[in-house]
């Protein structure tokens, strides 16, 4: 048992939790949608595509390798070069932008690997739902996707100006138990061009008008708690001139812990991100997720954690963990054959299942593969288990 759930002994026990998000402009989330928009072109052409990419960021400077086996041929550069345009890198002086440098190593899979019907790797995977708010999320996490989401709108929309795609965000809650009860803390930074410190001043305040103060509203109106003492900090450091991959290098599947549950719930270690659903560490954990919101929308818990884990070639999970924190209805011994029942866990079943052979990865790659971010996925979806 972690430290976190340990913490579920006393009702009383106040504590603070915290989640952060990153934007689509952030370096290693630009190396997520790289990756997943190669593995949408690929499954656009060809549904049983078998796609391993993995992107790397730098200074003017894209750097793609991974295995590849597919009856398509894709001319991959002006995908990369659209996927950083869109999400705003457009500035030729700003030492990385859409015209940069493209190095392509994607080479074929291994035969035997690319042959496999039974799970593409060995490995251990979660999923997690909550009644923290409307999305089954834990909220931490939810409004700081949320928060980014708002803050990426404005700056598209040119409603404040000067803003730059990269950014990160920070939310604290206390909880009570196991239950959020007020929000403590909420940190934005954001990068921008360069402006002065009057300038700067300004648009602090105009992002906690435009992005904070909206986002926390809409939090409220979902879940009860308390906003009323929260502490917002807007670039705490001051002005950041110098973002995106010119200033950090990005990496493909950095990021799981913003890509998932914020920490708060067990993570396995694999990422999502380019990967087709034979990699059971993206196809198991979105169908672990599904069963878990499942369980907790029907109503025979208030939060649930699932576990599976695979052994590479096998069509079933050897081991299926559930985990209700007190909070079940029935024994986690009934919700284990009730899940057993009525969901085939099967590598083949989860993929047909939840349809997982369709180009629909990119909108996952950056502010959460679940919750709002995702309402419109499969996964997402829940089944009624009453």
């Amino acid at each position: 048992m972690t430290a976190l759930h340990a913490k579920n002994n006393s009702p009383l026990n106040g504590y603070l939790f915290t989640s952060e998000s990153v934007s689509e402009g952030h370096p290693d989330k630009v190396c997520d949608q790289i990756s997943d928009a190669i593995l949408d072109a690929y499954l656009r052409q060809e549904p049983l595509s078998r796609v391993a990419c993995e992107t790397m960021a730098t200074e003017n400077r894209i750097i793609l390798s991974g295995e590849i086996t597919s009856s398509s041929e894709i001319d991959v550069e002006p995908i990369v070069r659209e996927v950083i345009r869109k999400i705003g890198y457009v500035h030729p002086d700003k030492g990385f932008d859409y015209n940069c440098q493209i190095q392509n190593y994607l080479h074929a899979q291994e035969g035997d690997l690319a042959r496999n019907q039974g799970a593409g790797d060995q490995g251990l995977m979660f999923g997690y739902a909550s009644n923290q708010c409307k999305s089954l999320m834990p909220i931490p996490i939810e409004m700081a996707h949320q928060l980014l989401i708002n803050l990426a709108k404005v700056r598209k929309s040119g409603e404040i100006p000067c803003l730059m795609p990269d950014a990160k965000s920070q939310v604290s809650f206390r909880y009570l138990g196991r239950k959020p009860s007020e929000l403590d803390t909420v940190v934005i930074s954001t990068h921008h061009q360069d402006i002065c410190e009057l300038d700067f001043e300004d648009l602090k305040h105009e992002i906690i008008k435009k992005v904070v103060h909206p986002t926390i509203g809409k939090m409220e109106d979902q879940v009860r708690f308390d906003g009323r003492k929260v502490k917002i900090l807007i670039n705490p450091l001051g002005r950041w001139h110098d973002g995106g991959p010119a200033a950090d290098t990005g990496l493909t599947g950095r990021k799981i812990i913003v890509d998932t549950y914020g920490g708060w719930a067990q993570h396995g270690g694999g990422a999502f991100s380019g990967k087709d659903a034979t990699k059971v560490d993206r196809s198991a954990a979105y169908m672990a997720r599904h069963i878990a919101k499942s369980i907790v929308g029907s109503g025979l818990a208030d939060e649930c954690l699932i576990q599976f884990s695979f052994v590479i070639g096998d069509s079933e999970p050897v081991s299926l963990m559930v985990e209700t924190f007190g909070s079940a209805i029935m024994p986690e011994s009934e919700l284990e054959t009730l899940i057993r029942n009525r969901f085939d866990l099967t590598v083949k079943g989860i993929i047909e299942y939840l349809e997982l052979n369709r180009a629909i990865y990119l909108p996952t790659a950056s502010y959460g593969h679940f919750g709002l971010n995702a309402c419109k996925q499969s996964w997402e979806q829940i089944k009624y288990l009453g």
